[in-house]
């Protein structure tokens, strides 16, 4: 993932990461050419590059979004009740880019705890296609992500979760979210220095295993009011 696969359109950064080795399956590729990244970002959209989007928060480079979606792919197929979260969904993208992996029988949910970025993400999602969101198959949601988002307050509801900045540990309430047969994906170490972006499985017995994939350095997933006092 080392060279950039810069665009001057969504089809053709796309493209590059199709061409570079970073998209391999086509459901990752046909979610990302559906889900034009111009709706959720206001300055180079194309660029292969974290971007900054307000409230002390960014969007990851589209090489990483890419990167997480073939992670997560098997368990993103389209199906009956499949279930994705992303957490510190901030702009929205990654879960729009969810829901259209899983299908129209499927619900992707996504959680972040300023509610500035919440309510930009679902103008960004009606930009894009208002019945994701009329439909409940997307679903934005302000909270804390460390905690999860539990409606129905049982565990084992998640086939596939994205956490979208970095912390110490995996909190443990993402693990007890966790469908058996299901995948976690996440950055872990200290902010400031390299972290593990790491996945985390959960076998049908509900025992759980972990794996490190590669460097990343990433944002810290911290509390509301240090993240934006305001």
């Amino acid at each position: 993932m080392a060279k950039r696969s810069h665009g001057d359109s969504n089809l053709e950064l796309v493209n590059n990461l199709r061409k570079n080795g970073v998209i391999k399956n086509d459901a990752v590729y046909e979610a990302m050419k559906s889900t034009d990244r111009k709706l959720y970002v206001s300055d180079a959209p194309y660029d292969d590059c974290p971007q900054r989007i307000g409230y002390n928060a960014t969007i990851s480079a589209p090489h990483m979004h890419a990167w997480a979606l073939e992670v997560l792919h098997d368990n993103l197929i389209k199906g009956d009740n499949v279930t994705a979260l992303d957490v510190g969904s901030g702009s929205g993208y990654l879960t729009a880019c969810f829901a259209r992996m899983i299908g129209e029988q499927g619900r992707a949910f996504g959680i972040d705890h300023i509610p500035e970025l919440v309510n930009k993400s679902v103008g960004n999602i009606k930009h894009d296609d208002p019945s994701l969101l009329e439909s409940g198959r997307v679903v934005m949601r302000q909270g804390d992500g460390r905690l999860g988002y539990d409606p129905n307050k049982e565990n084992n509801i998640y086939d596939a979760i994205h956490v979208g900045a970095a912390a110490p540990q995996v909190p443990s309430a993402l693990l007890e979210q966790l469908k058996p047969g299901g995948c976690l994906v996440m950055p872990v170490g200290p902010h400031g220095s390299t972290q593990a972006f790491q996945l985390w499985q959960k076998d049908l017995h509900g025992n759980i295993t972990k794996r490190d994939l590669l460097n990343v350095k990433y944002m810290a997933l911290r509390d509301k009011n240090d993240q934006w006092p305001s």
